[in-house]
């Protein structure tokens, strides 16, 4: 299994269940996980060539029976690189896995189903935090469509104490990361299931744009684009009547 930012919150509860391959910038963080038969990668996941380097060296670790993409930051111009970008290049390069974890939020909700001005670069700051949810959302759900072998889904694991959250933040630490290790491991026919969004081992309503074909097929389109790496089975061109991948719904 290889889980995105195991040096501390939520990925590293996570990869502490099991033996993992940790991506992570902090070696001493990681030393409990290395010494339990992890396998530590190291990528600063708001550095484009770092992200290709990170997939290079998960794949030389050979196949992964699941990826989880926890990583998030809350702000700033890297924002959609780390939230978007980084979780899209990874899907793209790494050897495809048997199931896929997306981190998404409840605030997902609140994001915009457009993508006109939006730089997927870090140059500048674009996009919102919920604005990033939606998008790696749709991504779920997009990779769910179109890879029917693979088991994508993705999670709110709720207002927990993390970095992000704070130290007081009124969810059980425990579930915010339960339904990633059970969607990664658990032979449960309820997880035998692609497409979903969840919270707390519910299946909830997302955003309506994530379900969007339309709007599913723009977002990769423009994120190959922007990287010049097209995921596999997904348009090589947006299909739409509207400027610059703009979506309203």
């Amino acid at each position: 299994m290889f889980v995105t930012g195991s040096a501390d919150g939520l990925g590293w509860a996570r990869a502490t269940q099991s033996s993992c391959t940790c991506a992570r910038r902090r070696m001493s963080a990681v030393k409990e996980l290395v010494d339990q038969d992890a396998v530590a990668t190291v990528g600063d996941l708001s550095d484009l060539a770092q992200i290709l380097d990170l997939a290079r060296q998960v794949n030389a670790s050979g196949a992964m029976d699941a990826v989880v993409h926890n990583v998030g930051i809350p702000n700033g111009a890297q924002l959609l690189v780390v939230n978007v970008v980084a979780p899209y290049l990874l899907t793209s390069l790494i050897q495809r896995p048997k199931r896929l974890i997306y981190l998404s939020s409840s605030m997902h909700r609140g994001g915009r189903a457009s993508l006109a001005g939006m730089d997927w670069t870090g140059r500048t700051s674009t996009g919102c935090y919920s604005d990033s949810k939606l998008f790696v959302t749709t991504l779920a759900a997009a990779v769910a469509r179109l890879w029917p072998e693979v088991y994508s889904n993705a999670v709110d694991p709720g207002w927990v104490p993390t970095n992000m959250g704070g130290p007081s933040t009124p969810d059980d630490p425990r579930l915010g990361h339960l339904t990633q290790e059970w969607l990664a491991t658990s032979d449960d026919p309820e997880v035998l299931n692609s497409g979903s969004y969840w919270h707390h081992q519910r299946r909830q309503e997302p955003h309506p744009a994530v379900n969007d074909t339309r709007f599913q097929d723009l977002l990769l389109a423009e994120l190959a684009r922007a990287t010049g790496t097209r995921l596999a089975g997904s348009c090589p061109r947006p299909i739409s009547d509207s400027p610059r991948g703009n979506v309203r719904t």
